[in-house]
């Protein structure tokens, strides 16, 4: 997987198991094409009629590198891949691909997706396909809809919120939120006035089936989830740039700014995640504030062939100490599995282009490598 002249000390710190700060679970049934097909996209809209989402290079990445896994040959045809992924069974299919992931610890967000699909692995389960580890990372939109639904009066939703991000805080390593997706980055950098979060939550009472719109209340729940971060030494996940079927003017991580400068003095982790192809903007934020992290995460297998460039140009800036990996995964084992494949050849690239540049020595890439595949995430998060 890795390149050939690579020094035998950074090739082993490459392969060596890494901690995946940012993944979901995966299911747990038999998938039949369609189903597949949908999980392989990040849109999660079906291929136009006449063609395949094995035809991306996602696709190709999966009948490449995780068709030998499954017993194939390499580069298997999609047919031949799918026949072969029923005749083994989601569970031992989810046991190779991510046992071969060589991951140590997965940080598992397992909310449900928006359909309230709840057949896919749990944190606890995640771990014991992959033989790891695993904790688990709570999002914060998913508690308040929890309690939007079961509260009466507004003053038990806004007391049990509280209570609810405390209790759930008290079990994880980390919170997440993904206003990127329903409002935007534009984050105030004050909480939201008193009278104006009431009034709010009366309108959320009147739908609280409903998605969490409500940019007041949003603001709300987050500088709610920062404080109970703060208090518990935790961090903060950012969903930003690629993924899912964001607006990509609304996820850049730069429109943050604002907000990142207000949390510094509380000194709170936040992690901006698949930040691209705003990677260049969020090393950025990385390189100026001392509590800003960054990943390309899902943004490497889904770039494949192409993603030591990608890696390449979060290297250009981004403190060493504040890149993490993580995979993305979600949905289909395979995420995951390739997720850590090329993650580990594109910095192995990146690291092989400075060591012939002369650079870095031998023992500088073998300890960044090291950093970001599992040390810099073993710190922030207190593994």
């Amino acid at each position: 997987m890795l390149p050939v002249d690579l020094p035998g000390t950074v090739r082993d710190a490459l392969l060596a198991p890494l901690v995946d700060h940012h993944c979901h679970g995966v299911r747990r049934d038999d998938l039949n094409r369609a189903r597949f097909e949908l999980l392989i996209s990040e849109g999660g809209n079906p291929a136009p009629p006449g063609t395949t989402h094995f035809d991306t290079p996602f696709g190709a990445a999966v009948r490449r590198w995780c068709a030998p896994l499954l017993g194939l040959e390499p580069h298997a045809p999609p047919a031949v891949y799918l026949t072969r992924r029923a005749e083994l069974g989601a569970g031992e299919v989810n046991r190779r691909l991510l046992t071969g992931a060589g991951v140590v610890a997965f940080l598992v967000d397992a909310t449900p997706d928006e359909t309230g699909d709840l057949d896919v692995l749990s944190a606890a389960e995640m771990g014991r396909h992959g033989g790891a580890a695993a904790d688990e990372i709570v999002r914060i939109e998913h508690i308040e809809r929890d309690v939007a639904e079961t509260a009466e009066l507004t003053a038990d939703y806004l007391d049990t919120l509280e209570e609810e991000l405390t209790a759930r805080a008290a079990r994880a390593v980390g919170l997440k939120t993904v206003i990127g997706s329903l409002s935007g980055l534009d984050v105030d950098p004050v909480p939201p006035a008193t009278g104006a979060v009431i009034a709010a939550a009366n309108r959320r009472l009147a739908d609280p089936k409903g998605p969490l719109t409500d940019p007041v209340l949003l603001q709300h729940l987050l500088w709610s989830a920062v404080e109970v971060a703060r208090e518990r030494g935790l961090p903060v996940q950012f969903h930003s740039g690629f993924g899912g079927s964001l607006e990509p003017h609304r996820t850049d991580p730069v429109r943050l700014s604002a907000f990142v400068r207000a949390l510094q003095p509380a000194g709170v982790p936040v992690i901006l995640l698949h930040c691209y192809p705003f990677h260049r903007q969020a090393a950025y934020l990385a390189g100026v504030f001392p509590h800003v992290y960054v990943d390309v995460g899902l943004a490497l297998p889904h770039t494949a062939a192409a993603s030591a460039r990608v890696m390449d140009e979060l290297l250009e800036l981004a403190p060493y100490h504040k890149q993490l990996f993580s995979s993305g995964c979600r949905g289909v084992a395979e995420s995951g599995y390739l997720g850590a494949l090329y993650f580990r050849r594109a910095l192995g690239a990146a690291l092989g282009a400075r060591l012939g540049a002369g650079e870095w020595s031998a023992a500088d890439a073998a300890r960044i490598a090291h950093m970001i595949g599992s040390g810099n995430a073993r710190r922030v998060y207190r593994l």
